[in-house]
């Protein structure tokens, strides 16, 4: 394709991709299906690859972020960016209407938003293109998110029409909704992680992570609330949000104007009791003048404005009996502490069980079977005990004694220095740990295996059919089709699903095996270090340490594994399988122009990720490495290079090339 047409392809294509955005992740209207959005991705992609000189920024492309390791420059805000006043009462509530009618001495309308339970945040647009994206900070200076927020999809990058003003700034709320952040605590128990506490914590913690791609996965999602500017189209709040509704913004849709106080209050107590049935969390109602001209009028205290209130919500608590406490065992032998309570309600639902997390918490409340403990869910999906009754206790308390073997196997528990957690070590016997292994293997981002579910691993496991994930490669259709609720049809696609996972790369397979702490982008890390399993087997903990982002924890983990004759049979069954333990050759045709070149990247790049420019090494003949030595042929430096690798790198002599340099090498 030639310069011209080209350029008109990519702008085409950005122009579609951006509409489909906004339709699905702002309107929730899809028009064209997943699969029709990621071929029109990947021609995109593959076009600004072949014409870096056309790369945008804003394009849709940059939405997965990048591997740039990022350190957050703080920047002063335009407008300050002052927090609330908290009410908890109908009355505190009636005096801020009084101060307000009392000094602007008439009554003015309000405008009633929820208050989302996430992070605040600043966009800055110019020309109808975004900017940057500041965080609150300390209210005059914020830390620059931006490269974090062009992952966020329903925030967008160019708006639409050409009625907005020239220069703005629009404020709102990143949060997480319940499903992502129950997908996201679902990875973390399946990658052996510890699970996150709530959804405004895990959005917060998202959003200032240094990694924007690792930010693309967690489904981060953006209400816009406020808007700050010279030439705003309207003195009314309420029409300015209605008015970036119709430019591509997201703007909640529960936005209410009151014309007083009662009509505010009425508000209030409807989503008191309705917000357990939004899909997000919020902690409140937001009530603002609407008037702009009457919010200059007001002015601001020294903490808060004058023309807005926050009516915070009560967080729901109950009391009830604890009547026992059972331990599960997760995936990764993890120990669990699970508290049976008396039924109560609480939060639109009864409540029968409570996370306990671990042992430390049961000594710190001082837990005892039969006390009467207090039990929130607030901002937690699961609930919670947060209290005991201590006063009400009884002779029939009984002391809750933390197990010491397994439940499921019998083996001796484990807690490792630095662990909240027990754990059962006897992970290929133990079944819990032998069910999750399969589920885990067969999953989406592992072997990817249609047609079996938990209760179909169950099943089979129960019957016999299978005592590991090994066992699914000797599986006959004539073994399914008398299992419970399987037909013909349904044990032809298993059988077939099976077959075709053979096909599976070795970075999903080393995934797939549910190594302790190798998650999805360590196993593709030490899959492209070490191209394939008999390396990474017989690897030293300095040769793993040595790849980028393996860490002390990781290394003992893997070289954990593959010592055990467990792990060891099992790799050696698979291998008969047919799996692909070796990394394939890229169909993209090489160059040996690096052969025999080791380089470390530092830094943060302007027309590649870091890991882009990884995969153009390999596919030159050239070799990554994570750490500076003596035989490191070259520093690959960009902006923000660490001081302690430069010190090094100069101190060992090192050629240091920057990204132009490096392109030319390739050339």
């Amino acid at each position: 394709m030639i310069r011209e047409e080209a350029i008109k392809r990519i702008q085409e294509l950005r122009q579609e991709l951006e509409y489909h955005n906004h339709k699905y992740y702002v309107l929730a209207q899809p028009v064209i299906s997943d699969y029709d959005y990621d071929i029109k991705l990947k021609e995109l992609q593959k076009l600004e690859i072949e014409f870096p000189e056309f790369f945008d920024p804003n394009s849709p492309t940059q939405r997965v972020g990048s591997d740039r390791n990022m350190e957050f420059i703080q920047v002063k805000h335009k407008y300050e960016m002052l927090s609330l006043s908290n009410t908890y009462n109908e009355g505190e509530l009636r005096d801020f209407d009084n101060r307000v009618q009392k000094l602007l001495m008439e009554t003015a309308p309000y405008v009633c938003e929820l208050k989302f339970d996430g992070t605040a945040i600043g966009l800055t647009y110019e020309n109808g293109v975004f900017i940057k994206g500041i965080t609150r900070g300390d209210g005059e200076f914020g830390d620059d998110v931006t490269a974090n927020v062009r992952t966020i999809k329903s925030i967008p990058m160019k708006l639409i029409g050409d009625n907005f003003p020239d220069e703005f700034e629009i404020r709102g709320e990143i949060f997480m909704s319940h499903f992502a952040f129950e997908k996201l605590n679902k990875q973390r128990e399946e990658n052996g992680d510890p699970l996150m506490v709530n959804p405004r914590n895990a959005a917060a913690g998202t959003l200032k992570m240094q990694n924007s791609s690792a930010v693309a996965q967690r489904g981060l999602d953006c209400y816009l609330y406020y808007m700050l500017g010279e030439k705003l189209p309207s003195d009314s709040h309420f029409e300015n949000l209605r008015n970036a509704g119709l430019w591509g913004f997201k703007v909640s849709e529960h936005i209410k104007k009151a014309q007083n106080i009662d009509e505010v209050w009425q508000f209030i107590q409807y989503w008191d009791k309705e917000r357990i049935n939004l899909p997000y969390d919020i902690d409140g109602i937001v009530i603002k003048v609407d008037s702009l001209s009457k919010q200059r009028q007001l002015g601001f205290t020294s903490k808060s404005p004058r023309w807005a209130i926050s009516y915070k919500f009560k967080a729901e608590r109950v009391a009830t009996k604890l009547l026992s406490v059972d331990f599960q065992v997760g995936r990764t032998g993890a120990i669990t502490p699970v508290a049976n309570l008396d039924p109560v309600f609480l939060s639109g639902s009864t409540v029968k069980r409570a996370s306990l997390h671990n042992a430390d918490q049961i000594a710190i409340f001082d837990l005892k079977i039969n006390d009467l403990v207090y039990v929130e869910k607030g901002g937690e999906i699961i609930p919670k005990i947060v209290g005991v009754d201590l006063e009400s206790r009884d002779q029939s308390a009984i002391e809750i004694f933390y197990i010491t073997e397994c439940p499921e196997c019998g083996a001796e528990l484990i807690r490792e220095e630095g662990e909240a957690k027990h754990y059962c070590p006897n992970e290929f016997s133990c079944p819990p740990q032998i069910k999750g292994k399969i589920q885990h293997f067969i999953s989406r981002k592992a072997m990817n295996i249609d047609g079996l579910g938990e209760e179909t691993i169950d099943l089979m496991y129960t019957k016999g059919l299978i005592k590991d994930i090994t066992g699914l490669y000797d599986l006959k259709k004539e073994q399914l089709v008398p299992l419970e609720r399987m037909g013909e049809k349904s044990a032809e696609n298993i059988i077939n699903g099976i077959e075709a996972s053979k096909n599976t790369p070795f970075e999903k397979v080393l995934f797939a095996l549910g190594i302790r702490f190798v998650g999805e982008t360590v196993a593709k890390k030490l899959a492209a270090a070490f191209e394939n399993i008999d390396n990474l087997s017989q690897a030293s903990f300095e040769d793993l340490i040595a790849v980028d982002e393996i860490g002390d924890r990781i290394a003992e983990s893997v070289i954990k594994y593959f010592k055990s004759d467990s792990g060891k049979n099992l790799i050696d069954k698979l291998k008969v399988a047919g799996l692909k333990f070796q990394i394939e050759e890229n169909n993209i045709q090489k160059s040996n122009k690096l052969e025999g070149k080791s380089f470390v990247i530092s830094g943060v790049f302007e027309k590649y990720s870091r890991d882009e420019l990884k995969d153009l090494i390999i596919l030159n003949g050239g070799k990554n490495v994570g750490s500076i030595s003596a035989k490191t042929d070259f520093i690959l430096a960009g902006d923000k290079m660490g001081p302690s690798k430069l010190e090094k790198a100069e101190k060992l002599g090192i050629k240091m090339i920057g990204e132009d340099e490096f392109l030319e090498m390739i050339k």
